[in-house]
């Protein structure tokens, strides 16, 4: 199986959970492609089975610019495919996951994670310990 982790990182913190999913992900035993936002191979992560990406929230609770960007360029092709999201934040409840998990729906995929996986700040023991089980599971 192989499994695409896509984040983008302002201050670290979306990037701490980001490396957790991918030890769930390598423990799993998938072959895992993992990148920033910035730089992702579009082909790659569209060849994988189950993509996993993560954003902080940004100003009034969207995806950061560099994740928003390249989410763009993915969503008209991620019908039938498995995506999980997960992000950090310090204020709001977590509408951009909400809305983002929206967006994976309405492109035909399906949101293998509910709502998302959520970190307030720095994710504590709890957070990360979820993070693994996300790309284990997913």
């Amino acid at each position: 199986m192989k499994k695409a982790i896509v984040y983008a990182s302002t201050t670290g913190n979306t990037e701490a959970m980001a490396n957790a999913v991918v030890e769930g992900a390598k423990a799993s035993g998938a072959e895992v492609y993992v990148s920033t936002a910035d730089s992702a191979d579009e082909a790659a992560v569209l060849a994988s089975d189950v993509i996993i990406l993560g954003s902080p929230a940004m100003g009034d609770e969207v995806l950061e610019d560099s994740m928003e960007d390249f989410f763009a360029k993915i969503e008209g092709s991620l019908s039938g495919k498995k995506v999980a999201v997960f992000g950090s934040y310090d204020w709001g409840d977590g509408q951009w996951l909400r809305d983002w998990a929206d967006r994976i729906t309405s492109a035909g995929a399906s949101v293998i994670n509910g709502e998302a996986l959520k970190g307030h700040l720095e994710p504590d023991a709890d957070c990360l310990e979820e993070c693994k089980k996300l790309g284990g599971a997913a």
